[in-house]
């Protein structure tokens, strides 16, 4: 678990701190690869070697992000080498300007379109490729190195921490919550009648048997880039006719959006690591969603419904099959839902708890700049709260809805 680090053995920091560095604030200093310069091959064989899981890092998805999202391309590579040949560690980064419209020397995680920006790190060499990517932040200029929406507990912030601690230093939690998460090696109906309860379970049916009125209920699951091509638009039509596409956030309502999850889903689904599943009320979808695999653990990126089935709970009974589906395969172990916290829909089901924050990662010892960076961090998080406690607000709205759907 990383730890905070104690304010008071770095002294107070100004401005002026931050000149000799400044230009960083405004673009990288030469030496950072730029992000689609990386071999995705060597990028490939990383993830298979990582100590940690993250479906949203995997290069056929973040290039795809790069190259399509408007306001994500342009990410730089902090990167390890074993022997100059072998790639032990990998983590995309912007400047602090770009991320946060703050003008100091720090780099932060590139937003992967997805909430986990956890680095990839050779589990044979951990330490080392942790350590390496620090040194190379350093010589780009940063003082600090932002995570955000990184995994609190996983074996990659562990082996920061050690690396920090070698050298008298912590890492400094911004901020954390905790999300569901689902224990795949347990058996699936067993899962869901412990997290739900005979009644409600009983009801959940209930609706099931109602919805099969309008056809033989179905859960289907695509694999192979063809199916998942298919599978992939009508999730698209399912996610842009309910409230998404009401409010614009839908993918497909994005040509960079939809360029994205077209190119990222049928990359990944050709190296086994996408799947799109389906539930139908004979030949009518009436919820789907996107899942990510990467090694042993599955990512719930994205669900979308059919409004017009919403008093039978397509979302929650496709969440059901896909629980049960999941905990069928013998490669998962675990699944993110990747989920805002206190999700109405997901958390009833998906009891496990995954602790999620953001991470300041001091690169000197007793740096004032690296205070004046989390102060600034401080600041921001104060002045944006009210405006968040308001999304927060609305999201949970459209939380009960999804619940209800």
């Amino acid at each position: 678990m990383a730890e905070i680090a104690e304010p008071a053995v770095v002294r107070r920091a100004s401005p002026k701190d931050a000149t000799p560095s400044r230009a960083l604030a405004a673009k990288p200093a030469d030496g950072l690869t730029p992000l689609a310069d990386i071999s995705a091959s060597q990028w490939r064989a990383l993830s298979e070697r990582a100590v940690e899981p993250n479906g949203y890092y995997l290069p056929d998805w973040e290039l795809a992000v790069s190259a399509s999202v408007q306001g994500r391309g342009g990410a730089f590579a902090l990167r390890a080498w074993r022997d100059a040949t072998e790639l032990t560690g990998l983590l995309p980064v912007v400047p602090m300007w770009r991320a946060y419209k703050i003008p100091l020397p720090a780099l932060v995680s590139a937003d992967p379109y997805g909430t986990l920006s956890t680095p990839l790190l050779d589990r044979d060499h951990a330490a080392q490729a942790a350590s390496e990517i620090l040194h190379q932040a350093r010589q780009a200029g940063a003082h600090a190195l932002i995570l955000r929406d990184t995994s609190l507990d996983g074996a990659a912030m562990t082996a920061f921490t050690a690396v920090l601690r070698r050298d008298g230093m912590a890492p400094r939690v911004l901020q954390s919550h905790v999300r569901a998460a689902l224990d795949a090696r347990r058996d699936g109906d067993e899962l869901l009648h412990e997290a739900l309860g005979h009644k409600k379970l009983k009801e959940l049916r209930r609706q099931r048997n109602r919805l099969a009125d309008h056809g033989s209920v179905h859960f289907d699951v695509a694999r192979t880039p063809g199916d998942v091509a298919a599978a992939l638009e009508t999730f698209l039509k399912l996610e842009a006719s309910g409230w998404k596409g009401k409010r614009g956030t839908a993918l497909v309502q994005d040509q960079g959006d939809a360029g994205f999850i077209r190119r990222a889903t049928s990359a990944l689904a050709a190296g086994g690591q996408c799947e799109i599943v389906t539930l139908k009320a004979g030949e009518t979808p009436v919820a789907g969603a996107i899942v990510l695999r990467h090694q042993d653990r599955a990512f719930y990126f994205k669900l979308g419904v059919d409004e017009r089935f919403s008093k039978f709970s397509p979302g929650v009974q496709l969440t059901l099959e896909l629980t049960r589906h999941l905990c069928a395969d013998p490669a998962i172990a675990m699944a993110d839902s990747t989920a805002n916290p206190d999700h109405p829909m997901i958390n009833p089901i998906w009891r496990e708890r995954l602790s999620i924050g953001d991470v300041l990662i001091p690169l000197r010892r007793n740096d004032p700049v690296a205070a004046l960076v989390h102060a600034a961090l401080t600041l921001r998080k104060l002045a944006r709260e009210p405006a968040r406690r308001a999304i927060r607000l609305i999201r949970n709205r459209q939380g009960h809805r999804e619940k209800s759907a």
